[in-house]
């Protein structure tokens, strides 16, 4: 029996064959090529050209997580993999996707069609935690943290990136974990830790992100709109890359879109690798006013409770040298006053799991998100880094109607370079 098609759905089956073998990259291993082309956030902050300059050689970046698997990307870039916390090891692959998602955007070396990291040539310490959960309730995540953070200051890491985030922590746990954090800065480390992607679930102040030492970091968008699911407030210090950042899905060969402001803190902690790898004398505080001055800035307010002091851009300082670095002894987060008295944590004496800027979005806020010019960009991310391994799966007519509307925003939105 011979099927006869139309001319119109002759053009139809096509259509859809070539849309999806564009699209193939997301649920398959795609080569090295393919994998590139579609990190967008490396091509917005000039990362060919700023890897001229420096590639984060010399610095350990601490990824406190869910473990990491032994890539193709990451082979040779973990230097230690310790087991943080009293529950036995996971044996499952995908128990350590999140944390070799991170690992990877920070050191992926590319290698076998493997992700690109923004430092290809900074090392990682991989600090396994109990937590394969991107937000934890209660204190369950405390002590791991606490242990984990100070280990990784203790045996060399310069940078302690943390994408995860807590909320309902008691008052006690608090103050524990922000020791280990304040421990952290003095003895010359940065911790980056994700904001949390709640802001369309009431907004919730979540930690370690909460804490003056921490520097809290937020997603933005392909066009430098902060993402609507980004949680803001005055946690927020900085913004970066976090929607469609290409990982791979349970840790394995198949590659997702990510969104989330845990592949944004893994950005902003790569950015101070570079910075720090470019110049290895500067401390923690030099780096850090570095990355406040040369940051986008918002339109408004600066600091704004979106993106903070701007969107992170590393390029500025390591291919055009802009920034003073200041003084080494002064944290540029905190008033050089307060900074003797060594202040505590950002308004905590709210509730655990609330935020003096927490609530549903009013008209008020969304103003002000305008006025910024980081108004909420009104689409991706699910709150937990949405695996972009839905469009196969779909029926054929949603998957068109999806693929149509994927390649019109693709074909529509373009990196604004500048904003990076």
């Amino acid at each position: 029996m011979r099927l006869t098609l139309s001319r119109a759905q002759q053009i139809m089956l096509r259509v859809l064959v070539l849309f999806m073998a564009g699209l193939n990259w997301l649920a398959v291993p795609a080569s090295a090529d393919d994998i590139r082309g579609r990190q967008w956030h490396l091509d917005a902050m000039s990362a060919e050209e700023l890897w001229k300059s420096g590639q984060g050689a010399g610095v350990v970046v601490a990824v406190i997580d869910s473990g990491v698997n032994e890539v193709p990307e990451l082979q040779g870039q973990v230097i230690e993999h310790k087991r943080i916390g009293s529950a036995p090891p996971r044996a499952d692959v995908a128990g350590r996707s999140h944390g070799t998602a991170m690992a990877s955007v920070i050191a992926g070396t590319g290698r076998s069609g493997g992700v690109k990291g923004l430092a290809p040539k900074a090392k990682i310490m991989s600090l396994e935690t109990n937590n394969a959960e991107l937000r934890i309730f209660g204190d369950s995540a405390v002590y791991p943290w606490i242990r984990a953070i100070k280990y990784a200051v203790d045996h060399g890491a310069r940078v302690i990136s943390i994408s995860q985030s807590g909320t309902g922590i008691s008052g006690k746990k608090l103050r524990k974990l922000e020791s280990a954090i304040e421990y952290a800065h003095e003895k010359g480390a940065l911790v980056f830790t994700s904001t949390g992607n709640g802001a369309k679930e009431g907004n919730p102040l979540e930690y370690p992100a909460g804490f003056a030492a921490a520097v809290g970091v937020a997603a933005v968008d392909q066009s430098g709109k902060v993402a609507d699911f980004s949680t803001y407030g005055s946690q927020v210090d900085f913004a970066a890359p976090g929607v469609g950042i290409p990982v791979r899905c349970g840790g394995g060969g198949a590659f997702c879109a990510q969104d989330g402001t845990s592949p944004a803190t893994a950005l902003a902690s790569a950015s101070a690798a570079l910075i720090w790898s470019k110049h290895p004398t500067w401390t923690n505080n030099q780096v850090l006013r570095v990355m406040m001055q040369t940051a986008s800035k918002p339109e408004g307010k600066v600091p704004s409770k979106y993106i903070g002091y701007g969107i992170i851009r590393p390029g500025q300082v390591l291919i055009d040298g802009k920034g003073d670095p200041g003084d080494p002894d002064v944290n540029p987060l905190l008033p050089k006053e307060k900074e003797q008295a060594k202040p505590t944590h950002r308004p905590s004496a709210a509730p655990s799991g609330s935020s003096p800027d927490s609530g549903k979005g009013s008209d008020s806020e969304d103003a002000q998100r305008a006025a910024e010019g980081v108004a909420a960009s009104g689409g991706s991310g699910d709150g937990d880094g949405g695996s972009g391994l839905l469009w196969p799966v779909l029926g054929t007519g949603a998957g068109m109607a999806v693929i149509g509307g994927a390649v019109f925003y693709l074909r529509r939105r373009q990196p604004r370079s500048s904003m990076y």
